[in-house]
């Protein structure tokens, strides 16, 4: 069930402003998204839905504007306080470390140290974190061909798989997912977009970074469409076109229709 009918959004960004020199990559964007929600965030290149990610997930600080989780301002001024928060991302790359194992990925920089001595010698608990990773995964319907070999060894949607999981196993409220379906199948891009409807069902929102609009048609409940560094737009995916969409982002036409607003 989609949570865009709740009062206060659960991220929100409002006239949101940064500069690179010369260069105004965002001019005032707004955005928001609430939980159980997966919000598209559409633009073309140059748009600034890079940077709007990397503000709203703590990678970089805006020069003007408010971010508001639950209503209330907040500033992430480095990644972890966003992660703090619940906040995670899943980059295009999907930042994996290629030759670990699944479960050292997820636990990547949060290792589960054993109890007792052992532990306070800095000895990891390698079973409790494969089991973890292990049930995460069967949580959210993620099928690795094994879960003890390198992710290297894992098929291109087994590891879009683990690095998905992983996020959501560590976001309480957002997960920021950057074309999460690019070089992928036909059958591989299912099980993806499968899988963020399960992440979504959980009640973590879901922002969806795509050039793909058949994806984000496909999984997507609105659309948020930036241009030249503002919203221009904002679509419930349910009754908007392609046309409409093409239209928002070229500039033939722009704004939300009357109820969409919100």
């Amino acid at each position: 069930m989609s949570g865009a009918g709740s009062d206060a959004p659960l991220l929100e960004a409002v006239g949101v402003v940064k500069s690179y020199g010369h260069v105004e990559a965002l001019r005032g964007a707004d955005f928001a998204v609430h939980a159980g929600e997966v919000v598209a965030l559409i633009g073309d290149n140059g748009a600034g839905k890079s940077t709007l990610t990397k503000i709203l997930s703590g990678v970089e600080r805006p020069d003007a504007g408010t971010i508001r989780m639950d209503g209330a301002p907040v500033a992430f001024d480095r990644v972890e306080r966003a992660r703090a928060a619940g906040i995670e991302t899943v980059h295009q790359d999907l930042a994996l470390c290629p030759q670990l194992t699944p479960a050292a990925n997820f636990f990547l920089g949060r290792e589960v140290l054993r109890g007792g001595p052992l532990g306070k010698l800095g000895f990891l608990d390698h079973r409790a974190m494969r089991e973890r990773a292990r049930a995460e995964c069967e949580r959210l319907g993620v099928r690795l061909r094994s879960d003890t070999v390198p992710v290297s060894a894992l098929s291109g949607g087994q590891r879009q798989g683990v690095a998905v999981a992983r996020a959501v196993t560590w976001a309480r409220r957002v997960v920021f997912m950057d074309e999460p379906t690019a070089a992928l199948g036909v059958v591989q891009t299912g099980r993806v977009l499968d899988l963020i409807r399960r992440v979504r069902d959980t009640g973590v929102a879901v922002v969806l970074i795509s050039h793909n609009m058949q994806d984000v048609t496909a999984v997507s409940d609105r659309i948020e469409v930036l241009r030249l560094g503002t919203r221009v737009a904002r679509f419930d995916t349910a009754r908007v076109s392609m046309e409409e969409l093409v239209a928002a982002m070229t500039g033939a036409t722009s704004g939300a229709r009357p109820g969409e607003d919100g």
